[in-house]
C-alpha cells in the first residue's frame, strides 16, 4: 500500500492501537510482532472489537477487506510517522540523556503549554515504537511536540533522530546508564551525542547545560545554540538557591520554589526555563509551571505514610542517579534516615564494581540503616544487611518493622521496590 494512501486513512482514523486489549473504536490496528507474540494473529479480533483497519504483514486465512497487507508492519509504522511529521507544521523538540529525560520532558511541556498547543511523549514511550507513536499523536493544531528518545546502545539515537527529525534538541546529561549496551561511559557519550550529530549536520538549534563540560566542548563553536549556566556570563544565568529538600531557583530576580527534591533536578528545571525563555513564554507563566509541577510514577515522589517521610524513586536506577540520590539524602535535615536500595540493571561486566561503589558510598556518607536488595548488591563486600530477593526483604519487614524515619527507596524498574510501601 502506498504511504500517501495509508496516511489519508490515518487522517480519517487518527488513533493508533497496537494491543487488542486496548482497542479504540475506529482506530488503526498495527499488528506488531515481539519475542512472545505475533500481532497478525490478533487482526481479526481487533476488527471485531471496532478497529477500522488492521495493518498486517502476514496473510490471514480469514482476512477481510479492511486488513491491509504490508511488507513489514513496524517499518510501515515508522515510515507513516515520518510522513506525518513532515505533513505537520509542528516544531519538534527532541531530548535524550542518561538521567532525567522524562522529568525534563514533562517540565518542558508544562512551561510551553502555557502559550502553545503542545503534545509530549506519554510515559516513557521513547523507543523505536514509542517515538513513532508520539509523532502520530500530533494533531492539526499542535504547535510544538516534545519527543523523548531513549537508547541502550549506539546508533539508536541516530535512528530515532532520523525518524523525529527534530528542529531543536537537548541532552540532559551523560551518565553510567546502559553500560552493557553502550560498552562503557565513552560509548554512552558517543551514543547520546548522536542527537547533536543530527542537529549540527542539519543546522538545527541546540539547547545545552553550559556547566556540563562535555556538552560545552562537544558543541564548540557551533552557532545555533542557547544554553543556561549558574555562573558563565555568556549564557543565560539561572541561580541554584537550595534543595532542602525541594529545589529553589532564582532567575531574572524571580524566586521559583519547586516541588522537586534533589539538586539533580536543578538542571531539569533549568532546561524547561531556558526553552520557555527561547519561545517567549512570560516569566510569570514559567514560574507557575515550574512551581506547580509534581513528579509522579515513582520518580522522586515525596510520600507521607504512617509517620514515614518517603522518597520513592523506584522507577529506574543507574550508578549516576543512585549517587546523586544518596548525596541528596545526606544533605537533607532528618534525624533518622533509612535506605532501601535495589539492584541496578544493564551494567554488564561493570555490575559488581558499580554496586560495590554504591555500597561504599553509602558507608562513606555516614548512613548506617541501609538495606540492599538483589543478587548484585548481595555480592558487595559490606556490613549492611543484604537480601537476595524482594521476598526476603518482605519477610524481614514484617517481622522487624522499620522505625519511622526519612526513607529513600531506589532501584531499577525490574526490582519494583514501590512494593515496600505495602509493608511499612
Amino acid at each position: 500500500m502506498r504511504l500517501e494512501k495509508l496516511h489519508a486513512l490515518f487522517l480519517e482514523h487518527p488513533i493508533i492501537c497496537t494491543d487488542t486489549r486496548k482497542i479504540v473504536e475506529n482506530c488503526l490496528f498495527f499488528a506488531l510482532k515481539g519475542p512472545n507474540f505475533n500481532g497478525n494473529n490478533f487482526a481479526k479480533d481487533a476488527l471485531e472489537k471496532g478497529a477500522a483497519y488492521a495493518i498486517i504483514d502476514e496473510k490471514q486465512e480469514e482476512a477481510a477487506d479492511n486488513c491491509l497487507l504490508v511488507e513489514d508492519v513496524l517499518e510501515t509504522l515508522q515510515k507513516l510517522s515520518i510522513f506525518h511529521r513532515n505533513y505537520s507544521s509542528a516544531k519538534i523538540i527532541s531530548l535524550t540523556g542518561s538521567n532525567g529525560k522524562t522529568t525534563t520532558k514533562e517540565l518542558i511541556n508544562e512551561v510551553l503549554s502555557k502559550k502553545y498547543n503542545t503534545i509530549a511523549t506519554k510515559g516513557n514511550l521513547n523507543n523505536h515504537i514509542g517515538v513513532p507513536l508520539t509523532l502520530l499523536s500530533i494533531k492539526n493544531d499542535t504547535e510544538i511536540a516534545i519527543v523523548e528518545m531513549g537508547a541502550n546502545h549506539k546508533k539508536e539515537i541516530a535512528f530515532l533522530s532520523n525518524i523525529a527529525q527534530p528542529d531543536f534538541g537537548y541532552i540532559t546529561n551523560f551518565g553510567k546508564a546502559h553500560l552493557e549496551g553502550f560498552g562503557g561511559v565513552e560509548g554512552v557519550i558517543k551514543g547520546k551525542s548522536e542527537l547533536y550529530d543530527y542537529l549540527i549536520s542539519n543546522e538545527k538549534y541546540v539547547f545545552l547545560n553550559a556547566d556540563d563540560d562535555i556538552q560545552r566542548d562537544k558543541l564548540g563553536h557551533y552557532v545555533k545554540k542557547f544554553g543556561f549556566s549558574k555562573e558563565r556570563p555568556d549564557y543565560y544565568n539561572i541561580t541554584f538557591i537550595e534543595a532542602n529538600p525541594f529545589v529553589v531557583i532564582e532567575v531574572e530576580d524571580e524566586r521559583i520554589e519547586t516541588q522537586l527534591i534533589g539538586k539533580y533536578n536543578f538542571s531539569n528545571c533549568c532546561a524547561a526555563i531556558l526553552m520557555g525563555k527561547y519561545f517567549n513564554v512570560a516569566m510569570d507563566d514559567i514560574k507557575s509551571a515550574i512551581g506547580s509541577y509534581q513528579p509522579q510514577n515513582n520518580r522522586s515522589q515525596i510520600i507521607d505514610k504512617n509517620g514515614f517521610n518517603i522518597i520513592l524513586d523506584a522507577y529506574n536506577a543507574n550508578p549516576s542517579s543512585m549517587t546523586v540520590a544518596l548525596e541528596n539524602l545526606q544533605l537533607m535535615d532528618a534525624q533518622e534516615k533509612t535506605l532501601i536500595l535495589g539492584d541496578m540493571f544493564e551494567l554488564g561486566s561493570d555490575a559488581e564494581k558499580e554496586h560495590q561503589t554504591i555500597a561504599d558510598l553509602a558507608k562513606n556518607l555516614g548512613f548506617t540503616n541501609v538495606l540492599l536488595i538483589g543478587e548484585n548488591f548481595c555480592r558487595a563486600n559490606t556490613s549492611f544487611k543484604k537480601f537476595k530477593s524482594f521476598d526476603d526483604l518482605k519477610e524481614m519487614l514484617i517481622k522487624n518493622p522499620i522505625k519511622k524515619c526519612t526513607l529513600l527507596i531506589k532501584g531499577s524498574r525490574g526490582m519494583a521496590l514501590e512494593r515496600v510501601l505495602d509493608f511499612l
